[in-house]
């Protein structure tokens, strides 16, 4: 069962619009998909709890008394980490993730919490079993941030899977508890573009 973790210690880089629409596509590919918040905001759980039961099912977690895991029948997982993630918190989760996803923002401090975030990923002793990708969140075209983020990228030995674009669309359809994939294609047509490259990374 693949197990799709969304981190970053830094807060606000857009973990949960990641995390969402990472469910979203896999639901929508036929997948019976988990999605894990273990964000003190529980921002993926209130998106759950929105959504419409004629869409694709995203179930949470299976909660027992004192026990939580996956519900039974869940062939993929996501999770959407906090802000701050370390300690045996972070180990717990390098434990069990297969990929790893780290979404930022063009700003300073994004790319200095991402940058110490990924030397600590790549000296673990599990990260040669841990695919690893970069996601750029909110990205406007033709800003000197977005140039800066884009030449600090170029020189980290991790592939940027995506550039996802400052745009209304996630957070008008996250307010009803939907992804990029259960609207018509023509009213996201450009997000689907720049969600291509990542798509195919999921699917490897």
């Amino acid at each position: 069962m693949p197990v799709i973790v969304i981190a970053n210690p830094k807060g606000g880089v857009g973990k949960s619009t990641l995390a969402t629409n990472v469910a979203g596509l896999l639901a929508r590919q036929g997948h019976a998909v988990m999605l894990g918040d273990v964000d003190r905001q529980q921002s993926s759980r209130q998106w759950l709890a929105l959504r419409p039961p004629t869409l694709p099912t995203i179930q949470g977690w299976d909660v027992q008394g004192s026990v939580v895991r996956p519900p039974k029948g869940a062939t993929h997982v996501v999770l959407d980490t906090p802000a701050g993630l370390h300690g045996k918190a972070l180990e717990g989760v390098l434990a069990i993730v297969d990929r790893l996803l780290i979404p930022l923002q063009p700003s300073l401090f994004d790319i200095q919490a991402t940058h110490a975030f990924v030397q600590m990923l790549r000296a673990h002793e599990r990260a040669p079993r841990i695919a690893l990708g970069l996601v750029g969140m909110r990205v406007k075209e033709r800003t000197q941030s977005n140039e800066r983020l884009q030449e600090y990228l170029a020189t980290l030995p991790l592939p940027v899977l995506a550039w996802l674009r400052d745009t209304q669309n996630y957070v008008q359809l996250a307010a009803h508890g939907l992804s990029l994939w259960d609207v018509a294609p023509s009213r996201v047509e450009r997000d689907l573009e720049q969600w291509q490259p990542l798509k195919e990374w999921l699917s490897r």
